[in-house]
């Protein structure tokens, strides 16, 4: 097995690099393959002859950058997984997708992997926008993640908020037992509020509820069924 890596100079990618026990793993930098330029894309992965991609070059934060630079988010997010899901389909190469819970309605919580989608912001509609690509490649993989750094960085924790969240590192031991996995994944920890989570591991972190602090009323359940996950990492 010989395995691409995008996006390894990011949050994930660094903890990823760092921790996995995967062998055989190259990291390609923006410069080596532009994933917005499809020739770019064609020469590096021609050049490389992985068997697997794992797609995780992504525009993610600030949230509010979907907003100001769509055209951005979706050069990098949409026609970026495009190209490598073109190439990668037209040389029957593996594809594993991180994507996000948040292409979830997030209004009644414990969402399986079949269920209706409707994302709430446009960097989920991004995210979205590139499963449209992977789903139309059968030997592929989509993640539907709710991850996030540890320690956990903030000062405060919605307590309105019900979620997944897993720490990166968790993440990271998971992955040798989904790369041969097919169709789409639920991925995240136990159903909780984010400041139920965090308060586990930061005591003093202070508990906000999100209309209080947030200028935009948000869907406040985006928690999912992780029940396929659990029997695959058993």
């Amino acid at each position: 097995m010989k395995i691409i890596f995008t996006g390894g100079s990011g949050r994930f990618g660094k903890k990823f690099k760092n921790k996995t026990t995967i062998k055989n793993i190259f990291y390609p930098s923006s410069k080596e393959m532009d994933i917005t330029d499809y020739n770019s894309v064609k020469k590096y992965l021609s050049k490389s002859k992985p068997t697997t991609v794992i797609h995780c070059a992504a525009l993610s934060r600030p949230m509010d950058i979907h907003d100001k630079e769509v055209s951005r988010s979706i050069d990098i997010n949409i026609i970026g997984t495009a190209n490598l899901v073109k190439f990668c389909s037209e040389n029957k190469i593996k594809f594993v997708y991180f994507s996000t819970n948040y292409v979830y309605p997030g209004i009644t919580g414990k969402y399986k992997e079949s269920d209706p989608l409707l994302p709430y912001n446009n960097y989920a509609w991004s995210k979205l926008g590139g499963e449209c690509a992977v789903q139309m490649y059968k030997e592929s993989l989509i993640i539907r993640l709710c991850m996030t750094e540890k320690p956990f960085v903030h000062k405060y924790a919605f307590d309105d908020l019900i979620t997944n969240f897993i720490f990166h590192d968790e993440v990271v031991k998971m992955m040798p037992k989904l790369l041969k996995k097919k169709g789409i994944l639920n991925l995240g920890g136990p159903v909780q509020s984010v400041y139920k989570f965090a308060k586990k591991y930061n005591p003093k972190i202070k508990s906000v509820i999100s209309s209080n602090f947030l200028k935009k009323k948000i869907p406040t359940n985006h928690s999912m069924d992780i029940s396929k996950l659990k029997k695959i990492i058993k």
